[in-house]
Parts: C-alpha cells; structure tokens; sequence
C-alpha cells in the first residue's frame, strides 16, 4: 500500500492492497470484536457489516481482460493530461469513456488504485446523465500522472504493470500482494505479517499498454503440482500447461523471473525486466497458500473440470463428467 498502519490481527488475512483509509475506517470493527458490547449486537447487523467488508475486500483483484485493451487512452489525452481534474474533464476523456460507461468505469477503477496515492479520489460525472463516478488511489504508482503531468515511461510500465496483476482469468477476487518500486523511486511498503500471510510467490509482471509493446508475466514461484490449479493461472502453472497461454493479452514468457528481471537489495521484490531488449519497470505479486487448489481434496474448484483423474481439467472431485 501507499501508506499503511501496523496490520491488525483481525486484518491479517486481508489483501495487503487495502488502502491506509480502509484499515482506519475499519479499525473500530476489528478492534470490537473482543468487546462485550459489540458481540451482543444482533447477528443481522453484524452479517451486514461482515458482507460490507468482504464487498470492499473482494475490489481489488478483478480486472476483466477487456480492459486491458485500453490503448485509446494514450491517444485521447488522459496520458498527456494526467489524472488531475483538467485530464478528467477533457474532451478526449470523456469521448472515450462514453464509448462504454461500463468498461471505462471498471478500468478507472483499477487505474487510479494503482496510479494514485492512498486517502485520494479522483472523479468525473457523465455529461449526459449527471452519473458521478468516484475512484479511489491506493498503490501511489505513478506520483507525478497523479498530479495532472504527463506520465512518464516509467509510470506507464508501472500502471501497465499493476493493471496486468489485478487481471484475472476466471472473473474471481483473490487477495495478493503487490510488491515493487514506484516511479518516484520509492517502493510500495510492506510489512513481515504481509509476507507471512502471502509467502506463495508469484510472478512478475511488466510492459506497456500505453504502446504497441504488451503486458507480459513470468513466474516467480515454484511450478505447479500437475494435481494442482490457482485462479491466479496468468503467471502459475504446472507441467501439464507450461506452454499454454491461458491469459491473453498478458503474454506468460519463459522461464522464470529471475532470468530477465532484477530484485532489490532485500530479494523481495523485482525492480526491472529487460525484455525483447526493453527495460522495464515491473511490479512483484504475492498470493496466499489457500488459493492454490489441489485435485483430491474433496472439493471441486472453479478451476477443475469434472473426470474421474486427478488432474485440474480431469478432477475426480468434481464427479465423473455426463
């Protein structure tokens, strides 16, 4: 996160993507939870608040591969304008979202939680509907885009980067942790109970939307068991899909992270990829051991398909196939 209190213990499990101002809204929550008073409250109000919470949780992990093709927005202005108020009230943004409300909200999203600083927003309202539509920074990427500057190639790599790793294949929120350096030259903070609580590596993910260049990910952890699946399948994958491309636009390249990219001094995290001869600015993500799935375990995942093997496409847990 851009900014970030000590992680509390009901908080633990929670994507290290929340911004400084969800730990504070829900810091009240989570600390009255050993409180007397609070565990009297009625079960439907504390339902309430739990879906509340896992409805903010579930937001960051979720961009649908269409919006990745978001191109446009380097020709229409938004590049050249930045993300301050003059960039969002330009013509040439507004023609480009209008073209599809829907998709171009679900892209800001994700853009402005990656570019902007935690505890800001950026907004703009449909000329023709007076629709408000409010995002909210995070990751704190790109500083300088922030403010209304132009974004600079190493801000276009960064926020590239972070749309790619909030992609996901199958539609579903799975929390991560995104690690890497920032185009100010600082790096997202992290902290131990983060690395603890998301110790699976993952991949690296780099390019550039803004160009003709791409998006790619390689893989920073270790391969996959071919009994074993994740809903993260852009970076991780087993022997029985090493060479599949499951997440096109996002081009998974070979081999492993280390071959073409560099960490920083810690080994944390990545701090650039050099590429087809590109130097990139990459970022570093991270999941939780719950979210690699195996065959066999009696439950069939959204990543198994039903057979009587005990493989992900051929899952004996999913029953044999009709």
């Amino acid at each position: 996160m851009a900014s970030k209190l000590p992680l509390m213990k009901c908080l633990q499990a929670a994507p290290p993507l929340l911004s400084a101002l969800l730990l504070l809204s829900f810091a009240s929550a989570c600390g009255s939870v050993e409180s007397p008073s609070e565990a009297q409250k009625p079960a439907a109000q504390a339902q309430a608040q739990q879906h509340e919470l896992d409805a903010f949780l579930s937001s960051p992990n979720g961009l649908a591969f269409n919006g990745l093709a978001f191109n446009g927005l380097a020709f229409n202005g938004l590049a050249f304008n930045g993300l301050a108020f003059n960039g969002l009230t330009s013509a040439e943004f507004s023609s480009w979202f209008q073209t599809d409300p829907e998709l171009g909200d679900m892209v800001m999203k994700y853009l402005v939680q990656c570019a902007v600083p935690a505890g800001q927003t950026r907004s703009y309202t449909e000329p023709d509907t007076g629709l408000t539509h409010t995002w909210t920074g995070n990751l704190g990427l790109a500083p300088g885009w922030a403010k209304g500057a132009p974004a600079s190639l190493e801000e276009q790599q960064l926020i590239s980067a972070c749309l790619a790793a909030h992609t996901n294949k199958y539609g579903l929120h799975v929390p991560l942790s995104v690690l890497g350096p920032t185009a100010s030259g600082t790096h997202i903070p992290y902290s131990a109970e983060e690395l603890a609580s998301f110790p699976e590596k993952e991949g690296c993910f780099f390019g550039n939307l803004f160009t003709d260049e791409g998006v790619f990910v390689g893989s920073d952890g270790r391969p996959l068991h071919r009994t074993e699946s994740s809903t993260r399948a852009c970076a991780l994958s087993s022997p029985l899909d090493k060479e599949s491309q499951p997440c096109l636009p996002i081009v998974r390249v070979d081999p492993l992270c280390d071959r073409f990219c560099e960490k920083d001094a810690t080994r944390t995290f990545y701090v650039r990829c050099t590429y087809n001869g590109i130097s990139y600015r990459p970022v570093t993500t991270r999941i939780s051991r719950e979210d690699i799935f195996v065959c066999g375990d009696g439950v069939c995942q959204s990543t198994e398909s039903c057979g009587t093997g005990t493989t992900p496409n051929n899952c004996a847990d999913c029953g044999s196939c009709p």
